[in-house]
């Protein structure tokens, strides 16, 4: 019994002074997290899109705690409510978000466009454009294999007809649908806007018509109607500077007097917007 407890007891002293040290150790080299931090994250949604800049919500929190001036307004899912919560843990004034939905600028459903091969491989976007850039005629055009739908946290898109089409009314504006379309055809645009171009094509207009009857033929009607300039014809294809685009006297020239009508009016009022008008 005297030979175990001999080689028992050092045993247990050293390993009580091992987290005597390990307990000391964790009180001086801890870090001092700030309190501010779980008041911020727990206000932030949660759905780390990447919209704020930062890499997540754990991100933004962050950066809110330690680089002095970060706005309190860069959350777009989480809209005025969170910015509101933000401003009064921050301390500072009130901060408007400007609130977004996502847009798809392609219209090239299957009554405006074809396809140019019968695509029988992985249901993917992602994988179906390493095949010849696609199966649609446009190469431009949305995939319709829904990489966005599955990538949506709220379900807001679907394919219809062949083509991503998305639910303002269900749109948190959080971009993941952005950042996931192989084609970079889906763009975040304030939710006060009401002209959208739903088309991508680069082309010159007679390889246009040849592919969509919706695509835009760079005829620059657009462009040289519009009297605030907020139109312009860039590689072939019409966009618009939201900046310059006010409600004109003729509201909606330039849909109205578009060629193929790839320029759309559209009521881009998206969940946030409802919810303020509610």
């Amino acid at each position: 019994m005297e030979p175990i407890l001999t080689a028992v007891i050092p045993v247990v002293i050293i390993g009580v002074i091992c987290a005597a040290v390990l307990v000391i150790a964790s009180k001086l080299m801890a870090v001092k997290e700030d309190e501010r931090f779980p008041k911020i994250r727990e206000c932030l949604p949660g759905a780390n899109c990447g919209a704020c800049g930062f890499a997540g919500c754990d991100g933004y929190a962050k950066a809110l705690c330690e680089k002095e001036g970060t706005p309190t307004n860069l959350c777009v899912p989480g809209a005025d409510a969170v910015s509101k919560q933000l401003s009064e843990i921050m301390g500072v004034e009130f901060e408007d978000v400007i609130e977004q939905v996502a847009v798809v600028h392609c219209a090239g459903d299957c009554e405006k466009t074809q396809d140019k091969y019968d695509y029988y491989g992985i249901p993917s976007c992602s994988a179906a454009k390493l095949l010849y850039g696609g199966k649609g005629s446009c190469t431009y055009g949305c995939l319709g294999l829904g990489d966005c739908v599955n990538a949506c946290p709220q379900k807001a898109i679907t394919v219809v007809n062949g083509v991503a089409r998305v639910n303002p009314t269900e749109c948190i504006g959080c971009g993941i649908c952005t950042k996931t379309c192989p084609q970079k055809i889906i763009s975040l645009v304030a939710d006060v806007e009401k002209v959208v171009v739903t088309c991508s094509n680069k082309d010159k207009g007679a390889v246009t018509r040849k592919v969509c009857t919706n695509g835009c033929i760079g005829c620059r009607k657009c462009e040289r109607l519009c009297p605030n300039k907020a139109i312009t014809v860039v590689d072939n294809c019409a966009v618009i500077d939201y900046s310059k685009c006010t409600d004109c006297p003729d509201f909606g020239l330039c849909a109205k007097n578009c060629t193929t009508g790839c320029i759309m009016l559209s009521d881009l009022s998206g969940i946030h917007r409802i919810k303020e008008e509610k």
